[in-house]
């Protein structure tokens, strides 16, 4: 029977590599066609990995909390499908005498170094990338960016990855693993004890080595969880990286609540998917997209990178409190319709944990819905590496003046805060006011006339 190698899947394009959560099968098991085999995570999402093929778990090649690269082997199954796996010629009878064939000096053997031809060094100046999980280490352990670089990588492409900072930790604090670059004495990472050793060694005080943090009164102390650390660690990184500036406006959304009371009754019963608003915002974004395609956009060094595909995505607040933010891809391809049912089926999975890795991928411009949860406005953190996000905050009525023939007068509208956040780098105070003003009017007019 054939063995069918499981590969941990690609998990968009800027994710290397996966974290293993917990396996659902273990060696000897059944396993069907697109059963879930194991549980992973990686910065962007927790996800499910399907089987392959249906048989019998052969081996398991990495054990739960591995990091994983993707493309990796990680379990093998023997296909339950009768057909015998043809054993391998030896290579013994294929292999020639060195010494009969014509010609040839003598060879000298030369042992195979795994290690050393693994590890690579960049050169100076080069970009390199380090995943979270790497950076996290990093950041927790004190290692700095010029640190970063000296530690040779083993992973593709001479990417440093977990067992190799760890490493280098461990050689910094006496371990004493060796490194491949180092051409001389001077080249080798010196461990801070060594910069410090000219100063006078003195025994630590009792009341100078660290204590645990100590917390007065009655209160429970919580752990953060990975997806914690994650939202945390990419607010503080977006707050790094662009400039940002918040916009406000108000819009008057009447047409719009009235038509959709109206409708989503007949929507549902339709359709078989409930109507809210998201997609009539979206609707509306993607109209304002294509008149301002630098919010479309991303910031790489000096230049700007103005995205075609409309990707939008949308935040979604999880039963834990923890947030995520699926992608409809292509939005603006899709009617109000699509965009609907493709809402309700991304938020679903993404309450349900059953988000793909390709479900967060490639967004280009993100919508948060704070209204949602009671919110009249909000001043969201940028979506790296987009340029913008939109606010949207809870409808509320109130009076208000609006124009008629017969003159001013006060009436009742459902009015509604909108707030945009964009990066100042590229997206200045007048484009950015005019893509949200183009926003509330596209929704101020909304056509109650017309079909879904």
């Amino acid at each position: 029977m054939a063995i069918v190698d499981l590969i941990m899947p690609k998990l968009g394009e800027s994710v290397m590599e996966a974290t293993i959560l917990h396996w659902n099968k273990k060696p000897g098991d059944h396993v069907k066609m697109d059963e879930t085999m194991l549980e992973i995570a990686t910065d962007k999402v927790d996800s499910e990995v399907p089987s392959t093929t249906e048989g019998i778990v052969e081996e398991l090649l990495y054990l739960e909390n591995d990091v994983v690269p993707v493309g990796a082997v990680i379990a093998k199954i023997r296909q339950d499908n009768g057909v015998e796996e043809i054993p391998p010629v030896s290579s013994e009878a294929f292999t020639p005498d060195i010494k009969d064939l014509p010609g040839e000096e003598e060879i000298k053997e030369v042992p195979y170094q795994p290690e050393s031809s693994k590890i690579f060094s960049p050169k100076t100046g080069a970009a390199r990338f380090y995943s979270p999980l790497v950076l996290n280490i990093a950041a927790n352990e004190g290692v700095s960016l010029s640190d970063l670089e000296k530690i040779p990588g083993t992973g593709n492409g001479g990417r440093v990855t977990k067992k190799d900072i760890l490493q280098w930790i461990a050689a910094g604090s006496g371990a004493g693993v060796k490194t491949a670059t180092a051409a001389s004495p001077e080249s080798t990472p010196v461990p801070v004890s060594a910069q410090i050793a000219e100063q006078p060694a003195v025994s630590p005080k009792e009341e100078d080595i660290p204590q645990q943090q100590e917390y007065g009164g009655n209160v429970e102390v919580i752990e953060m969880d990975r997806t914690r650390k994650l939202i945390a660690k990419h607010m503080l990184e977006s707050q790094q990286t662009s400039a940002h500036v918040t916009s406000f406006t108000e819009c008057d959304v009447t047409n719009m609540v009235l038509w959709r009371e109206r409708v989503k009754a007949d929507f549902e019963k339709q359709e078989g998917d409930k109507l809210t608003y998201t997609p009539l915002f979206i609707e509306a974004v993607i109209k304002c997209i294509k008149k301002f395609p630098w919010l479309n956009a991303s910031v790489d060094g000096d230049k700007i990178i103005v995205r075609k595909d409309i990707n939008i995505s949308m935040a979604t607040a999880l039963p834990n409190g923890n947030l995520i933010v699926p992608v409809i891809q292509e939005a603006d391809m899709l009617n109000l319709t699509g965009l609907a049912k493709k809402v309700n089926r991304l938020a679903d999975a993404a309450r349900n944990n059953r988000l793909r890795p390709d479900d967060t991928q490639n967004g280009t411009f993100t919508i948060t819905n704070v209204g949602t949860f009671g919110s009249l406005m909000g001043t969201p953190m940028i979506n790296q590496p987009q340029v913008a996000i939109l606010a949207i905050g809870a409808i509320k009525k109130r009076p208000v003046v609006i124009e008629t023939r017969q003159g001013d007068s006060i009436a009742i509208r459902h009015m509604m805060y909108l707030s945009l956040s964009y990066d100042h780098r590229i997206v200045d105070g007048s484009l950015g006011a005019s893509f949200l003003t183009a926003v509330a009017n596209e929704m101020e007019n909304f056509d109650v006339n017309r079909s879904f």
